[in-house]
């Protein structure tokens, strides 16, 4: 069978998740796929989208989620939610996913009411490129029809040799506009745990990306994202990420993504794998990419 073609509607397909029951939403499963494991971003904003629909009177502002085993492409999944507290300002989700009525993530949603501004600052944005000076991205397995992702001085190539600064800068921009704020904020979701992985490589000479699952280990483990400001993900959103740790096999990073103005819309924290396979275990089985 040939593989389910990546768009920007089967993203939003597979994110808008459907209540199936009290507490519980269904997301459809994405089918054959040429690696069959599903991206944490994905997983995290199906939480984001669910527990917007479970307390639809309060906006999501912050979502983090661990990723203890891996999730297939080809099984739905159910997100079970547990509203640990309802209040009037903010409300309290837990939320965790099953494939196969196993258990793969566990994560805490906040949602707030809203509040008009008594302060109001935020972070810079980096001076880069804008947009329309680099070229889209053309990675094989990296390109969704319908979303156009550009990376600023070429930092996201796929040679080991290619070093840099702990960093990844990448535009990003949808072409059509969701139905609903809680599938923006989904889909801006998608991407914050790209880069982590490329940026605490850049600096090594002889470990790149393009090693990640086949002579190196690597998995996004726990990501953290807050929504500041509302953002419409057809504009052009800079994603900048910026690695703060690398070693004993592990990667931390820190990011924010911006409108092409400036303004500060998310942030986001993210904790990855990075490290070599392990040898077999008595059974054959290699733990590395499956976070066993």
């Amino acid at each position: 069978m040939r593989p389910r073609p990546w768009t920007q509607a089967e993203l939003s397909r597979l994110m808008d998740v459907r209540p199936c029951g009290q507490g519980r939403y269904l997301a459809p499963a994405h089918g054959s796929s040429e690696r069959n494991v599903v991206e944490a971003g994905q997983l995290l904003a199906d939480a984001v989208v669910a527990a917007a629909k479970e307390v639809p009177t309060q906006r999501v502002v912050s979502a983090s989620m661990i990723f203890s085993r891996v999730v297939a492409h080809d099984a739905p999944l159910l997100v079970q939610l547990e509203v640990l507290r309802t209040g009037r300002t903010f409300s309290t989700v837990q939320a965790h996913i099953h494939q196969r009525g196993v258990l793969c993530c566990a994560g805490v949603v906040l949602l707030d009411a809203g509040a008009p501004d008594l302060i109001s600052a935020t972070a810079p944005m980096p001076a880069v490129d804008p947009p329309d000076r680099l070229r889209s991205l053309a990675i094989p397995g990296a390109v969704v029809a319908g979303r156009d992702m550009r990376v600023v001085d070429d930092a996201g190539n796929l040679d080991a040799d290619t070093v840099g600064p702990p960093e990844i800068n990448v535009w990003t921009r949808f072409q059509d506009a969701p139905d609903a704020d809680y599938l923006h904020a989904a889909l801006l979701t998608h991407s914050v745990a790209h880069w982590t992985v490329d940026a605490a490589l850049r600096p090594h000479a002889g470990f790149g990306v393009g090693m990640a699952h086949s002579r190196i280990s690597t998995g996004i483990t726990m990501v953290t994202v807050t929504f500041h400001e509302e953002a419409d993900v057809t504009d052009w959103l800079l994603y900048a990420t910026r690695a703060t740790y690398a070693g004993r096999g592990h990667a931390q990073s820190e990011g924010q993504v911006f409108t092409i103005d400036g303004r500060m819309v998310a942030s986001y924290g993210v904790h990855a794998m990075v490290r070599e396979f392990r040898a077999p275990d008595a059974a054959g089985r290699i733990a590395g990419d499956t976070l066993l």
